[in-house]
């Protein structure tokens, strides 16, 4: 069983893409990759419970279990030492991902406060896209009554466009609510 997205993006997106583009091989076209979702919990180094919460909330929200991130190196600033947990984060490819992505277009971004579409700028130079979710009771997967701390979040998508440019096609024919360029 193939998700919404998913034939969407291989009924319509395609054939539009290699009119777009020019090209004459369906494999040429840009496509999604994956989608990670991360959530950085500086207050973990304090506190190891609040990124419990954390992981049980990405899981729900994700479908899929994270992983623990630890800190690459310490810096005595923040009182981080080398390996100390310090967030979490989950990839999510192939039906998992069509779905998410499906969601977070549909439902999640629409109830997001005072919305008018993501800002066209975020990509990075080879067509990946990243979102900042300043707290996580957007998803309907959250349940209010039990969040003790608002965690905010980053989502990349991460696609295989060669340049911006195919990158933000690809998103706006999938769906993603990309406000127009000035």
């Amino acid at each position: 069983m193939m998700s919404r997205m998913h034939e969407h993006y291989r009924k319509e997106v395609v054939p539009a893409l290699m009119k777009r583009f020019g090209r004459t091989n369906p494999m040429s076209v840009p496509k999604v990759a994956k989608v990670i979702i991360n959530i950085g919990m500086g207050e973990a180094s304090q506190n190891v419970k609040l990124l419990d919460v954390a992981v049980i909330e990405l899981g729900q929200i994700a479908g899929q279990k994270p992983v623990v991130t630890r800190a690459k190196k310490s810096i005595a600033n923040f009182k981080i030492r080398k390996g100390m947990p310090i967030g979490c984060c989950v990839t999510l490819r192939g039906d998992r991902m069509y779905e998410f992505l499906d969601r977070l277009c549909h439902v999640v971004l629409p109830r997001v406060r005072d919305f008018r579409g993501l800002p066209p700028n975020a990509f990075d130079g080879r067509g990946n896209y990243t979102l900042g979710l300043k707290d996580q009771l957007v998803f309907p997967e959250i349940d209010y009554t039990r969040v003790d701390k608002i965690k905010g979040m980053n989502i990349t998508l991460t696609t295989t466009a060669k340049n911006d440019e195919e990158g933000r096609e690809l998103l706006k024919l999938l769906g993603v609510p990309l406000r127009p360029q000035a």
